[in-house]
Formats: C-alpha cells, structure tokens, sequence
C-alpha cells in the first residue's frame, strides 16, 4: 500500500524503513503534522500514519475520504485526536498500537519521581556552576511512602511493580475498579476510590487514558483532596490536568512537586525546536518557573525497544487492512464507550469516585 507518514522524526524514518523491507509497502515521510493546511500532501494516498498531536477532526477525515485515503494508522495507543464516529461515517477504517511501551512509560514516570524528589534537576545545573551547596535540594526516602496509582493498564501495573519492588517498598494504593480481574492483580498493592488514594498518597500517578468521563480529572477539588506537599505525575495525556488549577496549588505550596511528560495545549510545542522563538503560551512559561515542576516533552515512550514495536505493529496493522485480514487493533466507535467502561478487555467499570471526583474511564493508559 502506499502511505505517507505525517509529523515523521529522523528515528521515525529509520525504524519504519528497517521495518519494512520485511514487508514491502510504499511509504513516503513528511515532518509536517497533519491538518487542515497540509493535507493536499495526503492527495493519492491509501493510508496515512499520523502521531499523537496530528489533527483527526471530523473536517480533516472528510477531506481525506474524498483524497481517496482508506485507512488511519496511528502509531500510538490512544485516540482521543480522532474522531472515530466520523471515520466510521466516511468509512474510513482507524487502527492504532494499543501496547509498545509499558515499560518505557513506567520507568519514565519513576525517573520523573526521583528527579522531583532528590532535585537531580537542579543539582545537576548548580555542580555545572561550580555551585557546590546541597542547601533546598533536601528529599525524602521513598520507601514506606504511599504512592497512588490511578489506572491499571500495561503501563500502570509495570508502574505499580516498580514502586513495589526494587528497593522503593512504597505502599502502592491502585484506582481501577477490575484491578484484580485476570492478570492486573499484582500481589501487595490495595484498592482505592479516588478520594482515599488522594487523601493517602505522598505521590499520585497518572496512568489512564483521556476520554470525556477522565478530562480535567485533576481539577481543583481533586487536588484540595491530596496531601498538603503531595506530588504528581503525568504520563498520559496532558487533558487529565486542569493545568490552571494545578498552577494555583503550587502557588499554595499545597501542591509539592509536579512532573510531566505531557501538556494539555502541546501540540503548539513539543516536537518542535522553538528556542530561538518566543514561546507565547503563558499558561506553560509559568510552569517553568516553579523550581519543583519538571516538565519533558512526550519522550516517555521513547526507546529503541517501543520506536521498534511501533513501527512493527502498525505496518502489520496495515498489511491486514491491505489484505483483507481482520485487524485486532481496529478502533470502532464502540471503543469510545468502553474507554469508560473496559480497560484494555479487563472488565474495568467505572467506579463511584464520590465527592464529586469525576469517575475513572480506563481503556488504555493512554499513550
């Protein structure tokens, strides 16, 4: 099939074209993201594969319904830039990599921990100016802390693992009401509604997907709930966070430490090297201020491990498509209500949060 690659990185090139010379496909590559302004380039294409911050909207799959595209390969996991109710009314078939990096994501989301806790960050630029003092860069053992875990996908459970085992022995506190159901039981982790995990948790974690039911699920109550110094972490999708209220609750000091790998408006950002502009979202400069924030651009995922995964996976899921074959990774319309019902075929129901905490959808970890 012949398929054009948006927003394609050098490392994107380079696994995908490894990839396929086991498989033959036509593809062509362009760093421009997809949108309304670029999608002439798509003209003549069966099948586009797009990335996390391309835009999927109704008026976009239109036109490439009419380009004569067929097919939406994501090579990613989650789909909430898509909107799937369309594609299916087009007939346009939208499939995606449901699991490439539990681990990457996990082991980032712990890296961030440290960094926050032991102030590696600003460690590391002091020593760089021969500034020797460890006066501000005090932390806190991590074990015997209670760590929150809302979301018991693939990414979750490594997660949760991690801050059982190597050394941390955190109590692990887990929001995801089929936690125990199959495989996601893991042995010395407990059950919480949301306001237990938040009034417990030294560190909150987030590893769920965005869908309607989980936007702004950290808001102003949620984080009124959590301990006074508490610290989170975003993994997932940068809407999980009403990021104004979070800014309010570091300005408090309620709010302890907060690490990123995602941005509710980054698609304005990341992935771009912006540093000889001005960067006019202002809502993320002031993040950059606070000395106990540490924000990275959507890298979690980024290994030689997950890059090869995905390309495999998505140029299998389009070899089906091309063939005929049913397609496990299809997303149907149907996906959208188990986002809020299902996790990744666990039989996770959204649980009542109470207190006004919003409930948890969980299909995917969303990455």
């Amino acid at each position: 099939m012949r398929v054009l690659l948006f927003s394609a990185r050098p490392y994107d090139r380079r696994e995908f074209t490894a990839a396929n010379a086991r498989i033959g496909h036509d593809l062509s590559f362009v760093e421009a993201r997809l949108g309304a302004e670029t999608l002439s380039l798509a003209a003549g294409y069966e099948a586009v594969c797009t990335f996390v911050n391309d835009t999927l909207d109704a008026s976009v799959l239109r036109r490439l319904a009419d380009g004569g595209t067929r097919l939406i390969a994501l090579r990613c996991a989650g789909f909430n830039q898509v909107d799937v109710r369309a594609a299916a009314g087009l007939g346009l078939t939208v499939v995606r990599v449901p699991a490439y990096a539990p681990h990457a994501v996990a082991e980032h989301a712990a890296g961030l921990v440290l960094t926050l806790n032991r102030k590696f960050h600003r460690a590391y630029n002091r020593v760089r100016d021969d500034n020797f003092l460890i006066d501000g860069l005090e932390g806190f053992d991590l074990y015997g802390k209670t760590v929150g875990v809302v979301g018991a996908g693939r990414i979750g459970r490594v997660f949760v693992r991690i801050m059982l085992g190597f050394g941390f022995g955190c109590r692990v506190l887990v929001h995801d009401p089929q936690f125990c159901a199959g495989d996601a039981c893991i042995e010395g982790a407990s059950l919480a509604t949301l306001p237990e995990l938040f009034a417990a948790a030294d560190i909150v974690s987030l590893h769920c997907p965005l869908t309607p039911e989980t936007h702004h699920l950290i808001g102003a109550q949620a984080l009124a709930r959590m301990k006074p110094g508490a610290m989170l972490i975003n993994t997932s999708r940068g809407g999980l966070l009403d990021t104004a209220a979070v800014i309010g609750a570091l300005k408090s000091g309620h709010l302890g430490a907060l690490g990123l790998d995602v941005y509710e408006q980054e698609g304005d950002l990341f992935y771009e090297d912006l540093s000889s502009s001005v960067v006019t979202d202002d809502v993320f400069q002031r993040l950059l201020t606070f000395p106990n924030v540490v924000v990275t651009a959507h890298q979690a995922f980024f290994t030689r491990e997950a890059l090869a995964a995905i390309a495999d996976t998505t140029l299998a899921n389009i070899a089906a498509f091309g063939a005929g074959r049913p397609i496990p990774n299809r997303v149907l319309p149907d996906l959208l209500r188990e986002a809020s019902v299902s996790h990744e075929g666990t039989g996770c129901a959204p649980g009542a949060a109470g207190d006004g905490v919003p409930p948890l959808g969980c299909a995917t970890d969303g990455k």
